[in-house]
């Protein structure tokens, strides 16, 4: 492996980037590289590169993912080695368009919620979609609590997202109950919080498939844990919590982000009109 991408990747690890993100970046700069061919990088070769990306008909998000990872990737060099300038500066994302979260009304959450009991491990996936749909963190972040992470006590996780940033989020009753129940049928009180099969710390892919074959048993379209997340935000929005302490909650550095969500609860709301309003 080029010893540029070794060291970039490792100060990702750091910075406690998921694997999966990891992944996406060693396999875009990987590509990167191939193309290059042992040129020299610059603006006009990133140019040309960008092109053949069009004309291999890849899509708008992958493209931009890819840009998204060399502009980083040089950014780092510029920073930390012995780059002067960033090849990727001056080319433009391609602009996406906006898509809706998406995310499933209060009683589909329940229905996943109490399909999510049964079988094997019914106890510890329980306690997984419960804290999800109750805290709203990112998969990676549920994967990589520990025990000592919980307070049950005050109702409340710690979390380190991107970056090493902490930050402490409450949770409600109904998961308060499902991690007790959980942690009473494990052996040891420390360690990783959620464990697999062979008592090892579940991935983030494993849970991932885990919530799909739950909403298969639920008989619900296609989800992610992401869709939980959604769905937590939106509902507190519906509820009247203001979209600061949401944007918070939810860990975003911008309120922009957050503001994605009001738009949905506008969509929500003049649903509701349309059917309930005897002058609609």
């Amino acid at each position: 492996m080029n010893n540029k991408i070794k060291r970039f990747l490792e100060y990702l690890s750091q910075k406690n980037y998921s694997l999966h993100t990891i992944r996406n970046y060693e396999m875009d700069l990987r590509d990167w590289f191939s193309f290059l061919n042992k040129r020299e990088a610059s603006y006009h070769i990133a140019r040309e590169y960008l092109g053949s990306l069009v004309k291999m008909g890849r899509k708008k998000k992958t493209i931009a993912r890819k840009l998204s990872s060399l502009r980083s990737f040089y950014n780092f060099l510029c920073i930390y080695e012995e780059a002067k300038d960033n090849p990727i500066s001056g080319i433009l994302t391609p602009r996406l368009p906006k898509r809706l979260p998406n995310f499933l009304d209060t009683s589909s959450v329940l229905n996943l919620i109490d399909v999510s009991s049964l079988g094997r491990f019914g106890i510890r996936n329980r306690a997984i979609v419960e804290l999800f749909y109750s805290t709203a963190i990112r998969v990676s972040e549920i994967s990589s609590l520990n025990v000592s992470d919980i307070n049950l006590s005050d109702e409340t996780i710690r979390v380190v997202a991107k970056g090493k940033k902490e930050r402490l989020i409450p949770f409600g009753s109904y998961a308060r109950d499902a991690l007790v129940y959980y942690l009473k049928t494990r052996a040891s009180q420390d360690g990783p919080l959620f464990l697999n099969r062979f008592g090892r710390r579940i991935s983030s892919r494993a849970i991932e498939l885990l919530i799909d074959k739950i909403r298969k048993k639920a008989g619900l379209p296609h989800i992610s844990p992401h869709t939980l997340r959604h769905s937590c935000a939106t509902h507190l929005l519906e509820k009247g919590a203001d979209i600061r302490s949401v944007q918070e909650f939810l860990g975003h550095k911008s309120i922009s982000t957050t503001q994605i969500y009001t738009h949905i609860t506008r969509k929500h709301l003049k649903e509701v009109y349309d059917k309930a309003h005897p002058r609609a």
